[in-house]
């Protein structure tokens, strides 16, 4: 018999609000969260808006001392997770972290972290490139940090697929359950892409929208007037589980 998987626990960090209640409620008001780019000068490119997370403190989430370890989109991960976990009530403990997975996409990876230390690169030469460049910013890695600070032993991988990177890694998250190789997957996506590099090469092939006079109306698809899409950043995880297992801890989603 086919073993059937429910959601226990979801985690959302967004333009709309650190935390899942917080973006839920600014969904529920009808709030924007597309807005002028922020964390960088946009004013000589052709789009310069984007869905920024803002107010983001990482030291809530992550030991100070690692936070320079790990990329935007990791950080991003990390935090969606912890919000997740909590709605969950899911704890990882020697009993049945083999059993625990994760399995987090990202499109783009440590998009800011290339950028800065390929300026490092060219200013000050190769011996300044910090050591965690690459542990920064490669994308498997924030399913990497998410499995040490879990404790989750079981299944571990991430995809690449752009836009559909969070949907493939919740999918072949269900199958995973779904063949018996796991009972719970932490699964889903982060992103953290919007950089000089970033926003100039999807605008070099004019794939943003370029309405900078009304950009909480530039996100529209499928209307006829649509001139392209807005790049955004954050981070949506969940706690999946086979029926029974949720059932025996209690929770059913």
């Amino acid at each position: 018999m086919s073993r059937r998987v429910v959601v226990t626990g979801v985690g959302l960090l967004s333009p709309l609000g650190i935390g899942t209640e917080e973006t839920w409620q600014a969904i529920r008001e009808g709030r924007n969260g597309i807005s002028c780019i922020e964390q960088f000068d946009a004013s000589a490119f052709s789009t310069r808006f984007a869905g920024e997370i803002k107010n983001f403190d990482p030291s809530l989430f992550i030991e100070r001392k690692e936070i320079k370890k790990m990329g935007r989109f990791i950080q991003f991960g990390i935090a969606a997770t912890g919000f997740a976990m909590a709605q969950s009530g899911l704890q990882v403990d020697e009993q049945n972290a083999e059993r625990v997975g994760v399995y987090i996409g990202s499109g783009i990876g440590g998009f800011e972290v290339i950028e800065r230390e390929h300026k490092i690169l060219l200013e000050k030469g190769p011996s300044r490139i910090s050591p965690f460049f690459i542990p920064a910013t490669i994308i498997n890695l924030a399913s990497g940090y998410v499995s040490i600070r879990t404790g989750a032993k079981g299944p571990n991988s991430a995809t690449a697929t752009a836009c559909t990177s969070s949907a493939h890694s919740i999918g072949d998250s269900f199958k995973i359950i779904q063949r018996g190789d796991a009972d719970v997957m932490i699964c889903g996506g982060t992103e953290a892409a919007i950089t000089p590099m970033s926003v100039g090469g999807f605008a070099a092939m004019r794939a943003l929208s370029q309405r900078n006079d009304q950009p909480e109306k530039a996100s529209r698809p499928w209307d006829a007037q649509r001139d392209g899409f807005v790049v955004g950043e954050g981070s949506g995880m969940l706690i999946i589980e086979e029926l029974e297992h949720a059932r025996r801890r209690g929770n059913t989603g």
